[in-house]
């Protein structure tokens, strides 16, 4: 019976609570609600405030919106390219787009979902889909064909309309009600509610710089013409891997040297403060900029904000009573300014060791004086928000976001999460480094993004710089040390689900060796034996 029927009531009774079923998990692997369930099987309802039910219910309304563009603009040639905020940031690369454009596209998505159409998923043999692609003469998932990793092909099915799309999809298009369509610079925005308030659409915060640094990566990849995985891949297959290496190194390397010139140009800054997520590459990036700055003149002295934490009786706690050492309460904020401003005053200060043991700053005898031709360069997770250093004059600051922030799309509706590779960065690094698991790392990961949502991404427009520390290569040489660590996660285990998704992405890369990514890369920060350690 399909878990639909089976679980009617529950589906029934979680609707009257507010509560939007849209998938299930099926012994630890997400399934559609169509599944057919046997009397064994373990099934976890997912409505669409759960991680992999928000990810449904994104697709599903992205899949309508394609549907409603081909339909009233059959010639538009869409990309779907970045997530900005609840909202997925889109592109007709063949059309100007106007306010009627939009309207019509919203009015026919809200049509499409009114109607409460099946979407029902297609898979056939990669010999039945060479016929079916040599028929239809269409670009939509023969990506899939390529990948030698899977035996079929499959498609999603609404009406006549089809398209391939990386996952489970809603069984019907009347579960993406909540949505909005607005124009956003030389594209539109589809809006859709957030995981923490699934049911209404929240007010949409501008990225305009993060969209800027996007579209500059794209445009560079598009000149390259290296815009999508299968562009990638065939680099790769006809032998010219080095030269793709080269150019997003060289990338990297300009886009460090503009900011360290920035910087420089600026006279009166005094201190370079660099924040981003997880497993953007801020220890490998501090240490090369430093590079910059001294072929500008200046020599950049590090200070830890880890060491400036408050005593541990005095740090917050947060809802369940553990400590919460990443709020920004936990840093003693008064302290830290009055040490900052002596230095940038000329005078000394004597440096404070946090021992994170006993739960106390310690004083060794480090003393600490900044010269006239030295700059503070300083890394921390509140690096951006300046309450952190609310002391400081604003002239005398300069602040860096960084992230990963991938613009590479498996095809022109699936799109490679930003997320996604950080969460594959940290995974082979904590495996080297820290002896973490696959298992350890996912099962961390949602609170790490919580930690990033308040306290680092409300901060990323009011950097001086947004550098973009992704690497056009580097799933290609991650899947080599990922696969293998993900494929130790078991069926019983409740990472698998998330292993598997993983594992099926990282199977779209043809395979790259670590041996030829440059001792000065970023990305050796996590492979090991980079020039830029610890």
């Amino acid at each position: 019976m399909k878990v639909i029927e089976k679980y009617k009531n529950e589906i029934e009774n979680a609707t009257k609570e507010g509560r939007k079923i849209i998938a299930c998990m099926c012994n630890n692997e997400v399934k559609s609600l169509n599944y057919e369930a046997n009397e064994i099987d373990k099934i976890e309802l997912l409505d669409t405030s759960s991680k992999d039910g928000h990810r449904i219910y994104i697709r599903g309304i992205l899949y309508i919106m394609a549907k409603a563009l081909n339909e009233v603009y059959p010639e538009a040639l869409l990309s779907v390219n970045y997530q900005l905020s609840s909202a997925m940031f889109c592109k007709i690369d063949n059309m100007e787009i106007t306010d009627e454009m939009i309207a019509k596209v919203k009015a026919r998505m809200q049509e499409i979902i009114d109607q409460n159409l099946e979407i029902r998923k297609v898979v056939m043999t990669k010999e039945e889909a060479e016929e079916f692609y040599s028929n239809e003469k269409t670009l939509r998932g023969i990506v899939q064909i390529d990948n030698t990793q899977k035996e079929g092909v499959s498609l999603y099915y609404c009406e006549d309309y089809f398209n391939y799309f990386f996952g489970v999809m809603p069984v019907t298009t009347a579960y993406t009600d909540v949505f909005d369509v607005i124009k956003y610079g030389d594209g539109f925005l589809v809006r859709y509610p957030s995981a923490e308030k699934p049911n209404e659409l929240t007010n949409y915060k501008s990225n305009k710089k993060l969209l800027s640094t996007l579209e500059e990566y794209e445009d560079i990849h598009r000149v390259l013409q290296i815009d999508t995985l299968y562009k990638l891949n065939k680099e790769i297959k006809e032998g010219r891997t080095s030269n793709v290496i080269l150019l997003s190194e060289a990338l990297h390397e300009k886009k460090m040297a503009n900011i360290a010139d920035d910087i420089a140009k600026r006279k009166n800054v005094k201190m370079v403060l660099i924040a981003g997520p997880s497993s953007s590459g801020k220890t490998t990036f501090a240490k090369r900029l430093g590079v910059e700055l001294r072929l500008n003149g200046l020599k950049p002295v590090t200070i830890s904000v880890d060491n400036y934490f408050v005593e541990r009786v005095d740090n917050p706690k947060d809802e369940n009573g553990d400590y919460d050492f990443e709020c920004l309460e936990a840093i003693d904020l008064e302290l830290f300014n009055n040490h900052i401003k002596t230095l940038l005053d000329g005078g000394t200060i004597d440096v404070p060791t946090f021992d994170f043991k006993v739960g106390t700053k310690r004083y060794n005898g480090e003393k600490m004086h900044l010269a006239d031709d030295e700059i503070l360069v300083i890394e921390g997770i509140h690096c951006l928000n300046d309450k952190l250093t609310s002391s400081i004059p604003m002239e005398q600051k300069y602040k860096i976001y960084i992230s990963d922030l991938t613009v590479l799309n498996i095809d022109y509706c699936n799109r490679i999460s930003t997320t996604d590779t950080r969460l594959v960065r940290r995974m082979v690094r904590d495996n080297q480094f820290r002896g973490y698991s696959a298992k350890d790392t996912i099962a961390t990961w949602d609170n790490v993004n919580k930690g990033e949502e308040k306290n680092i991404f409300p901060f990323q427009e009011e950097a001086d710089s947004i550098f973009n520390t992704s690497l056009i290569y580097e799933l290609g040489v991650l899947r080599n040390e990922a696969i293998p660590l993900l494929e130790k996660i078991t069926k019983d285990e409740k990472e698998y689900a998330e292993a598997q998704r993983l594992i099926e992405i990282l199977r779209y890369f043809e395979p790259i060796s670590k041996d030829i990514v440059p001792s000065h890369s970023l990305l050796k920060e996590f492979l090991g034996g980079g020039d830029f350690k610890g």
